[in-house]
């Protein structure tokens, strides 16, 4: 254990200062600072009877609730290390993440139960599951709300500074997703320095959690609520529905979206039936805003101002940020905004020196924000914090004042929805079905996921297989938000003299003309 800041530490501190104030709402459950630092307090005291010891990897895999709040905080007070399950997965990609992080004890919840068997067969370290969900413990599992009931609370263990804090999941170049180590300092880094910006969250205003908390958007603001003392509202997941009605009974001043998000939101037919006035601050991630939509958005949800955060995992994951004054320029706005106050960025060539204002180049990150590394991969580690320096895999420039423009995925990610999709994943599921002979996947515009997931299919000589069964086969080897939403059959894949498949040719058709720039 080293001596430095600590997740835990904006719960001890409110727990004295605001007792009685309401730390969470969930449901028909309300908690003081007072009573949620309780029931952490014995969480912890029950991960550690059930074994966990300093280091050890403990996993959710749930929707929003109160309880993964109290697991995000337990897991520290414990001395142990979180590792928040991406709930979108397949099970063979949950099974995956769990063996190669070995990881001890898991949380699941009744929306993701019916995945336990398989889990259990294919990730043999797992030494406890706790079921976390309302209803009744599943077999061979251990109920929540008993083990908080009956655990004595233990002391926090302090876990801090350059102590592992979590290990965060990411898409792999690859095909196997990467393990990505975060510090205590490293996150409380990102939250505070986030927080300096000065309109990162409502001060004393209430925030909601309906991106999901397995995300690391949403845990950044989690965190940043967690150190300013304020009140956290869940809902289980995103639905416009949902999300209006806790703005309308709450008063929700702060919330997190993508720009998907947004859009159902702000055309939800239900909208004008709610009292949205408390909204103060629209934050989102995962891709710039349409001019239209940012638009729609500030006539629909008039007292709101909007934020956009420009980052990855690998930097806790805020590295700019485009305040709202900022969104009122149409040219700015299509900018991720300027470096965060905890934050350095640079655009540099292929031999990592910094290019003149407005060239193209990579986008690299420096600060306490940025990883430790990737679990187990110590070659990845060091070719991605080269010179001292986070590599994003993202062409931009920027211009004289700083301000940040995203042009290309050097990684050939495609966000969809606010969800990371590394194109070589799905290639490596798609190829394997025995009509395939080789393919390429590629992001191409999409008015409500704002890029889809697009596959381009040379089949083998005399095989066929429409999309529907190209689709089902997907789904059985990866996450279904991977699966291509729109595919096209062609006889060949342009290639480069090398033999590498041009993607900026398949994609060109699709992007020419696109205000977007992500081509």
């Amino acid at each position: 254990m080293t001596a430095g800041m600590y997740l835990t530490q904006g719960l001890h501190r409110a727990s004295r200062a605001t007792p009685h104030a309401p730390m969470t709402i969930c449901g028909e459950r309300r908690r003081t600072f007072t009573e949620v630092a309780d029931r952490v307090a014995r969480l912890a005291g029950a991960f550690q009877s059930l074994g966990a010891r300093e280091g050890d990897r403990i996993a959710m895999l749930s929707l929003n609730s109160d309880r993964y709040h109290e697991y995000l905080l337990a897991t520290p007070w414990a001395g142990a290390v979180v590792n928040p399950i991406n709930i979108r997965w397949s099970a063979a990609e949950i099974a995956y993440s769990l063996r190669d992080s070995g990881t001890r004890m898991l949380l699941i919840d009744d929306t993701f139960a019916p995945l336990l068997p398989e889990l259990r067969s294919n990730a043999s370290d797992l030494a406890a599951v706790i079921h976390c969900g309302d209803g009744p413990a599943l077999d061979g599992t251990l109920d929540y709300e008993d083990l908080v009931a009956a655990a004595e609370p233990v002391p926090d263990a302090h876990r801090s500074g350059s102590d592992l804090a979590g290990i965060f999941y990411t898409g792999g170049t690859s095909g196997h997703p990467k393990g990505v180590m975060l510090t205590h300092d490293n996150l409380m880094t990102s939250a505070l320095g986030s927080l300096a910006s000065g309109f990162f969250l409502t001060s004393g205003g209430p925030l909601l959690h309906a991106a999901p908390m397995f995300h690391l958007a949403d845990l950044a603001i989690w965190l940043a609520q967690v150190l300013r003392g304020g009140t956290h509202v869940f809902v289980p997941a995103f639905r416009p529905d949902w999300v209006l009605e806790a703005l309308h009974e709450h008063r929700i001043t702060d919330l997190l979206l993508v720009p998907t998000m947004v859009q159902m939101l702000v055309d939800h037919p239900s909208l004008s039936d709610h009292d949205t006035g408390s909204l103060r601050m629209v934050m989102y991630g995962g891709s710039p805003i349409a001019a239209a939509l940012l638009e729609r958005a500030a006539e629909r949800l008039p007292t709101a101002s909007f934020v956009q955060a420009y980052g990855m995992t690998e930097v806790s994951p805020v590295a700019t940020l485009l305040s709202p004054q900022d969104h009122h320029d149409p040219v700015l706005r299509r900018s991720g905004g300027q470096a965060a106050p905890h934050s350095e960025v640079r655009i540099v060539g292929d031999d990592d020196t910094e290019l003149a204002r407005g060239e193209v180049g990579e986008i690299v990150v420096r600060g306490g924000h940025v990883m430790a590394g990737y679990w187990g991969k110590p070659e990845e580690t060091a070719a991605a914090l080269r010179s001292g320096w986070m590599h994003t895999g993202d062409a931009g420039y920027s211009d004289e004042r700083g301000y940040v423009f995203v042009v290309d995925r050097l990684k050939d990610m495609i966000v969809s929805g606010g969800e990371n999709v590394y194109s070589v994943e799905v290639e490596n599921a798609l190829a394997r079905h025995p009509a395939v002979a080789t393919c390429a996947v590629i992001g191409v515009p999409d008015e409500r996921w704002g890029e889809r997931v697009h596959a381009v299919v040379v089949f083998a000589a005399g095989q066929r297989a429409d999309h529907d069964e190209l689709r089902e086969f997907c789904k059985s080897l990866i996450g279904t938000y991977k699966v291509p939403r729109s595919f096209e059959a062609v006889d060949a894949l342009p290639l480069s003299a090398a033999g590498k498949v041009l993607k900026r040719e398949l994609r060109a058709k699709y992007w020419t003309g696109s205000d977007r720039g992500v081509g």
